[in-house]
């Protein structure tokens, strides 16, 4: 029986950030791996590679994902969007990272990424979640620095302050 080469790589191609990108992928390279190395999107952190800390979600085709449970061929067609995306423009963060900012809601930073790409798609389809929501909705996510209270904070009030926005903004 003929061996598979683990030269044999892959085109794969979708809409990253807005953008069309293409490069080549062994089968088994993950997207987290994809991402930072193929395409130099270093935004998505690599932890655990189990699925389980959050620190590598993006969101494919609108829905959150682990991009270390997710194969780069897996990608090939999809609509990806990174941490990259949140800033409205180069040098002004979106609602939700300012928030973390004023409420020192990171503290290495390993875990953010990861998030805040789950909190800005969470407060896109529920924008009014109360404190318990958002608990529940973080037990997704692992940080072992800042004891979740000031990301509550920061999520809380990102939320308050979204709602405000005119919807044509």
């Amino acid at each position: 029986m003929p061996r598979l080469s683990a030269e044999r790589r892959h085109r794969v191609r979708f809409t990253l950030n807005g953008s069309a990108v293409e490069a080549e992928a062994e089968p088994r390279m993950l997207l987290t791996d994809f991402l930072r190395h193929e395409l130099g999107m270093t935004g998505t952190h690599v932890g655990c590679e189990h699925g389980v800390c959050g620190a590598c979600t993006i969101e494919i085709n609108g829905v959150p994902a682990r991009a270390c449970l997710t194969l780069a061929v897996q990608a090939d067609g999809a609509t990806i969007r990174t941490v990259e995306a949140l800033a409205p423009e180069p040098g002004r963060l979106s609602i939700l990272q300012e928030a973390f900012r004023r409420h020192h809601a990171l503290q290495c930073g390993f875990c953010t990424a990861g998030i805040l790409m789950s909190l800005d798609n969470y407060l896109r389809q529920r924008p009014n979640p109360t404190e318990e929501n958002l608990r529940v909705f973080l037990g997704g996510h692992l940080c072992r620095c800042t004891g979740y209270v000031p990301i509550l904070a920061a999520a809380m009030d990102a939320a308050k302050r979204l709602r405000e926005v005119p919807a044509n903004a």
